[in-house]
């Protein structure tokens, strides 16, 4: 059962429930590692605890993504959503991409004193630093171990730009301290929020705060006047592709205040698609040859159904004030886009989270936290056919 928005956000546990379990003897031998616990309060997770070498990860040349430097204070992640990208990366360690990625997490608990010391570092050139980017910074484990407020302290303190992408209501807690942060350094807020039909949510990502704890969230960072921008991430074929969904979605964000969307189908690297085949063919066994055709051997749907996506968020963008950003899953897929690549539809991300190092807003005013902003129905982005493509 998904716990409740508020103990999320403190981290806090059942009640009776608060001392360490003695310590497990660690399953694998991780670098670093200081000692592998198991409590009460986190039933079915294990935390291993290492000290790092370095925490500053530089992004593969060559990437897409709009940043250069990423920071993964957890490896694995307890929202254990059947869908996450990043699952594959676990098997780096010996973990498997299933229950494993779940509930085997991996903490770097010196983060933020040896993020210091890079930064300190002559070399460091104050380059933008995302947060968020593999597995999720403000999941459950950061209501224990409460690294977040250090790791944000030191990249503001040394003048370093910084993002932050996260589905867990927890960030709240730090709101007062990225006001500060955004004084003295250009910051950007993402919230990954792709649905708002709570059962749905409960069941492709039992461990998240819900979508209305998310649309909250939302609110309460514009009305501290920072920005936040939404991931729509992934759109679910048949789950929550609709237009009745799509429609709900678009238009919670807005009335929450959103500075921008960026919206997109489901993506099954190796790794998350055997993890999410499985479960599909478990809670909706009518839908796996569906998914089976739709996907082929490879990770991405196939190009008509994004092409067909790509027109309905053009339209329910337009509809709901956010007309002018980027439509589809990072790239719209318009006359210029090889349609055949679905990469080229990659690295867009939404208005708001994504730091604006240039001095310039570059985002649309979203206005005050709660309210909607009328969009052209009637543009010609906004007329594609609702009917889906018989071949999916």
């Amino acid at each position: 059962m998904r716990w409740d928005a508020q103990a999320l956000e403190r981290g806090d546990s059942p009640a009776g429930l608060s001392a360490d379990s003695p310590a497990a003897p660690a399953l694998l031998p991780l670098a670093g590692l200081v000692r592998s616990v198991s409590t009460p309060e986190f039933a079915g997770v294990t935390f291993h605890e290492v000290t790092a070498k370095s925490v500053l990860n530089k992004v593969v040349a060559g990437s897409m993504m709009p940043f250069d430097w990423t920071i993964n204070p957890y490896r694995g992640c307890s929202h254990a959503c059947v869908y996450c990208f990043a699952r594959k990366s676990h098997t780096y360690l010996d973990f498997d991409a299933g229950l494993d990625f779940d509930s085997q997490v991996v903490v770097k608990i010196n983060a933020a004193e040896i993020l210091r010391k890079e930064l300190a570092k002559p070399s460091w050139r104050h380059e933008h630093v995302a947060l968020g980017t593999n597995t999720d910074p403000y999941q459950r484990a950061e209501g224990r171990y409460q690294l977040m407020p250090g790791i944000i302290g030191a990249l503001a303190d040394s003048g370093t730009p910084l993002s932050i992408l996260t589905k867990g209501t927890l960030l709240a807690r730090d709101i007062p301290l990225l006001k500060h942060a955004a004084a003295q350094v250009p910051v950007g807020v993402g919230i990954s929020l792709a649905m708002t039909n709570e059962e749905l949510s409960e069941a492709v990502e039992p461990g998240t705060p819900g979508p209305r704890a998310r649309l909250k969230l939302i609110s309460r960072l514009r009305e501290a006047g920072l920005p936040c921008g939404v991931m729509a991430m992934p759109i679910l074929p048949w789950l929550s592709d609709s237009d009745d969904a799509l429609d709900s979605l678009f238009g919670a964000l807005a009335a929450a205040g959103a500075t921008g969307v960026t919206a997109g189908a489901l993506y099954l690297k190796p790794g998350t698609r055997e993890w999410f085949m499985q479960w599909i063919a478990r809670e909706h066994p009518q839908l796996a040859g569906k998914y089976r055709r739709l996907y082929g051997s490879g990770s991405y749907a196939s190009k008509d159904y994004r092409a067909w996506l790509a027109g309905r968020i053009r339209y329910f963008k337009d509809l709901h004030g956010f007309s002018g950003s980027q439509g589809f899953s990072h790239r719209d897929l318009d006359g210029g886009t090889n349609h055949d690549d679905a990469r080229q539809e990659e690295a867009q991300y939404p208005a708001g989270s994504i730091p604006d190092v240039s001095g310039h807003a570059g985002t649309r005013d979203a206005g005050p936290a709660g309210t909607a902003h009328s969009g052209s129905a009637g543009s010609s982005s906004a007329c594609s056919s609702s009917a889906q493509p018989t071949l999916f």
